[in-house]
């Protein structure tokens, strides 16, 4: 999967599970676009179209994790959290500190599409 967001592709792996596989059965149809809001000073999270399936457990997140909360809103992580969530996939080849200052302190659009 690539994540747009400031100017900036983004690669992430999608998880194994049926919450990854819906998310992407959704980009097939197009690219998302979501406005993500911070949380907490450690995550962006905003809402997709649409529900997905859950795959809830109790998960210590960290910097890149891409997380599935209640359903419906997509999360990117910047920092560490615990929490029951469902993980969706992981950014590669950015570290905390890159990825945290590319997304700022404010609400980002981010764009989610199918790696070619």
């Amino acid at each position: 999967m690539n994540i747009h967001v400031n100017g900036r592709d983004l690669a992430a792996t999608l998880a194994d599970n049926s919450s990854a596989r819906a998310l992407a059965e959704l980009l097939r149809k197009g690219p998302l676009t979501l406005e993500l809001h911070d949380y907490g000073n450690f995550e962006k999270v905003g809402p997709l179209p649409q529900d997905l399936p859950t795959n809830d457990e109790p998960l210590d997140t960290d910097s890149g994790d891409l997380i599935l909360y209640q359903g419906r809103q997509f999360v990117l992580y910047y920092d560490r959290n615990s929490w029951t969530f469902t993980r969706l996939g992981n950014i590669e080849g950015i570290s905390k500190e890159e990825l945290k200052k590319l997304l700022g302190p404010a609400s980002v659009t981010a764009t989610l599409s199918l790696s070619e």
